[in-house]
């Protein structure tokens, strides 16, 4: 786990509740890599985001749940945080406006894209839960 008793693990703590963006990596049947950036909740264990249904990111969860997340370095291109877990498709996950946080973090992001929360849920309704496995900063 992320340890947050050192000033990098408190930064790097700080930048996963923050980060509007992270970059989610699944592997697709032939084995190339994909990348999609995602909005995303942090709880401090696991991350929480929401797909819209039939993308091939779900595909591909559900035929290898081994992910990277990735986080964009800083200006100076350091700040490197990668993450290594194992993804799930939730199925009885509530929906993104159930999720206080979720709704607080990416309300001027929802506005942005012409979306009430109301909508966002309905479009992107299927919920994916990653639990990480190994942080590797840098």
């Amino acid at each position: 786990m992320l340890d947050t008793t050192n000033e990098q693990g408190r930064q790097v703590e700080n930048r996963l509740r923050d980060e509007e963006i992270i970059w989610l990596t699944t592997v697709r049947a032939d084995g190339q890599p994909q990348s999609v950036p995602v909005w995303f909740l942090w709880d401090g264990r696991t991350f929480l985001m929401y797909s819209r249904p039939a993308k091939p990111k779900l595909k591909n969860i559900a035929r290898n749940p081994r992910v990277a997340l990735n986080l964009n370095s800083d200006a100076h291109g350091i700040q490197i945080v990668r993450v290594e877990g194992t993804a799930e498709i939730v199925p009885d996950a509530p929906p993104a406006t159930a999720v206080p946080a979720m709704v607080e973090k990416y309300r001027a992001g929802i506005a942005r894209i012409g979306m009430s929360p109301e909508g966002f849920a309905q479009a992107f309704s299927v919920a994916i839960r990653v639990t990480p496995s190994r942080f590797r900063l840098g």
